[in-house]
This record gives C-alpha cells, structure tokens and sequence, in this order.
C-alpha cells in the first residue's frame, strides 16, 4: 500500500490540478504582435540575411572582428552616461533575483563594459564589428521600430584622426558596396562646444545640442523658438548662424572656425579628415570632389560623443533619415574602469531596419533565395539517393534542396519550387540516378533530358 501511494497518489494530484487550472484557461489566444515589432517570413528574413553578410564581409575586408554581448545588462551599466532621452526610451524591469535590468537601447555602450572587462585580454587599437538586436520604446513609424537590429563597427584605443576617417571611410565603402548613392554629414562636437563657450553658453551646451539635434525633424521654426527658451533671442540667432554654415567642407570649415574663436585642435582634426578624405576618395575614383559633407547641425543626441559625429543619407531618398551614424567617444570605456584610464574610441552603426525599408521603396533589396535547384521527390523511399544527389550538387557550389513528401505527377512540387524563387527541378527516374535526369526549367516551362555531369554544368558553368 506504501509502495502504490509513492507512486499513484502524485500522479492523481497532478491529474487533479491539471484539470482544475485548464477550466480557467481560455479556449483560444489570439495570435498577435506588440506595436513595434515584427516577425520576418523566409523570404524577408534571408533577404536581411543576405544583406547582413554583405556588410559583414566589407567590416572583415578592414580587419574588423566581430563579438557579441548580452542582450539585458544591468540598468546602471547603461544608465551610466546615457541619461537624458535614453532613460526615456529604455526598457527597464525588475527581474526575477528582484535586479534592476535592462534590455540594451545600442550596441555602443555595452562594448564599453566589454572592453572595461575584458581590457587585459585585448590588443590595442582594438578594431570590432557586432550584429544584434537593440530595444528602444519609442514612436513606431516607417523604418523606425521598438526592436530593431544594429551593425555596430568601432575602433577604440586610438585617439588619432586615421582612426575617425577609418570609421568614416569604412561607411562609405560598405555603403557603395551595396550600389547606394549616400551623403556623409560629418561635424565635431568639440568644435560646437567651443562656439557656445565663445557666447556664454558652455553651461547649457548638453541642452543645446539636443535642441539642434532635432532640427531636421522638427524644421528651423520650432528650433529656432527652441533655442530662444535656452539662449535668448540673440544667441539663437548665433547658433543658427553657426548650424546652418553653407559650402565646401573648406568653407564651411573656415566659417565655423571663425565663429569659434579661430583655429583650434578641433578644427585641426577636421581639416586632417578633409586631407585624408580627398587623398583616398581621389586615388579611389578619380574624383577630386568632396566625399563627404561638413554639417554644423549634426550633433547626435547620445550624451557620451565627445568629438567627430556624423550621419549617413541616401541621395535618393533623404526624407527617411540617417541610415548610418555615430562619432568619437573620447572616455565611455572609462565609466567602467578604476584607474580612470582613458580609452578613446570612435565607432559607428548602420540601421538594419531603416537600411531595408530604404532599399525596398527603392527596389534595390538584394536577392532573396540563393537556393536555385530543388530535387523531385519521386518516390520517398529512395530519399538517400536523393540526398546523394544533393550533396553532389552541393559539392559543386549549387545550393539545392530535397523534397520530402511523394509526388508523381510533379505538379505541387513545380508549385512549391516557384512559391520558394527557385529557378531550376531536378527530377531523378529509374535505377541509375547518376546517368539520366530530368530538368525541369520553371521559367521556360520545359523539360531538358540530360546526363546528371551535364546538369551539373548548366547548373554552374564555372565548374
């Protein structure tokens, strides 16, 4: 008796309590997604995939290696410097341990914990690139979402202009390498803040900043009675003279310049950028033009850029705001470290999600499906075979997949093969798979018979 209350009388329990929650529960759960976020079908996400790997490979191309991090951090770790709109934009909750948490709102500050932790292990100048997922609650709207993903690359442990056009060049290269028409808007945020020291204003520069970051969204109107609320009437008319400096990047350098208070160490790196940013595009395209725009109203809105900024825009398409941004973080690293030492960085981000919205209104999203040849399912029983033939196909660098459920009249198979963008069916008959085929054309609507050696040839001629 001992024995069978051990062993039943839990079992009857859990029967019991089983049945009596499963009354409460409700009979259907409506499927449904919180404001902000999204899920991604086969075809858009391998299209992102696809994209992704592009960058990835021009951030590899300069010696960039990639890292990861967690994506809930504690609050104070990214608190730490952000303030300001970040607190406003974060997500942030008690979890289960009663921790104050967060999830990550950029990738940028927590590489500066990673590289406050893990300094002894690294080599400086340290050149990374990270791929993740970011949480912001802000406003929905057209590639702008609560959960969006960022392609971070950033150099840190260098204080020297090489390392702010390096970032910068590397924009542009990864930008072209995907046929986009950009504009690269750089300004220093030193240079600014010497200007608003210039006219009193240093005390209220944090302020001020962000009042000229939001020019773009909210016109020169509401900036300018924006600033007039921080600055007087007269000194908003100063910093709108500043911000709105028109011309070459030399002109536009030697004005801000002026309104400053005359040459400086910030207007001695932006000049160093303008040199090396004719030096390498000239040599690259034999365009001896300005690559790149100098912008006083770019300031960035994060509270830890100290020096360069910049934001990226496609020619083509400007209304939908910066694709790629960031700037030069001079001690971020250090609000992580006991021995204060600075480590200067310098890094910037590329907006997955804003990125595709742009190319698909402008119908240069990059293909969607790679795998280009199926093989017929004829009869399940030989599916090794299949699979052999397969893995010949992909020995010979064709991408291909087998079908699983039987068909003899191939009709649902050609279906599911165009519905996947696939081009090409290898239809396999008989006993001897590797002499005779058939290969279905979907775009033709034909059958070509051929030896399995010759469709390997058609299917991929540099093999």
């Amino acid at each position: 008796m001992e024995l069978l209350s051990v062993y039943v009388f839990p079992r009857i329990l859990v029967i019991y309590l089983t049945l009596k929650y499963c009354k409460n529960m409700p009979a259907y759960i409506e499927p449904r997604l919180l404001k902000g976020f999204r899920d991604f079908l086969p075809n858009s996400e391998i299209i992102r995939r696809n994209l992704t790997e592009n960058i990835e490979n021009t951030f590899r191309s300069f010696g960039f290696v990639p890292i990861d991090t967690p994506a809930i951090e504690y609050a104070e770790i990214l608190l730490g410097k952000g303030g300001g709109e970040t607190e406003k934009q974060i997500f942030r909750f008690k979890d289960n341990g009663d921790r104050d948490v967060a999830l990550r709102f950029d990738l940028t500050v927590p590489f500066a914990r990673y590289v406050a932790l893990h300094r002894n292990e690294l080599s400086f100048p340290f050149k990374r690139y990270h791929i993740g997922k970011v949480w912001r609650g802000e406003n929905a709207q057209r590639g702008r979402y609560r959960e969006f993903t960022q392609c971070d690359f950033d150099i840190i442990g260098s204080d020297s202009a090489a390392a702010d056009f390096e970032i910068l060049f590397l924009i542009r290269t990864a930008l072209l390498n995907l046929g986009l028409d950009i504009s690269i808007h750089v300004n220093h945020r030193g240079l600014f803040n010497r200007f608003l020291a210039s006219i009193s204003l240093d005390e209220k520069s944090a302020d001020i900043l962000r009042a000229v970051d939001k020019l773009s969204k909210v016109g020169q109107e509401d900036t300018f009675k924006n600033l007039c609320e921080l600055a007087g009437d007269t000194n908003a008319k100063k910093i709108l003279d500043f911000i709105n400096a028109k011309g070459s990047f030399t002109e536009v350098l030697n004005r801000i310049t002026e309104l400053s208070g005359g040459t400086s160490p910030e207007s001695q790196r932006l000049s160093s950028l303008r040199d090396f940013m004719l030096k390498a595009c000239d040599n690259e395209d034999g365009n001896n033009t300005d690559p790149f725009i100098l912008n006083p109203s770019i300031t960035r809105g994060l509270d830890y850029y100290t020096g360069v900024v910049f934001e990226t825009f496609l020619n083509e398409l400007p209304d939908i705001g910066s694709i790629c941004s960031g700037g030069r973080y001079d001690n971020l690293a250090g609000l992580y470290s006991k021995d204060k030492e600075l480590i200067s960085g310098v890094g910037s981000s590329v907006g997955l999600d804003r990125l595709l919205a742009a190319l698909e209104n402008l119908n240069k999203l990059p293909a969607a499906n790679k795998c280009i040849t199926a093989i017929a399912c004829c009869d399940v029983e030989k599916s090794g075979d299949y699979q052999a033939l397969a893995q010949k196909l992909r020995l010979s660098s064709i991408p291909c997949e087998v079908f699983l459920e039987e068909d003899k009249q191939m009709v649902k198979q050609f279906i599911s093969a165009e519905k996947k963008g696939m081009r090409y069916v290898l239809i396999p008959s008989g006993d001897q798979l590797f002499d005779k085929i058939t290969l279905r054309d979907l775009g033709a609507r034909k059958n070509i018979e051929l030896s399995f050696e010759e469709a390997i040839k058609m299917l991929n001629p540099k093999v």
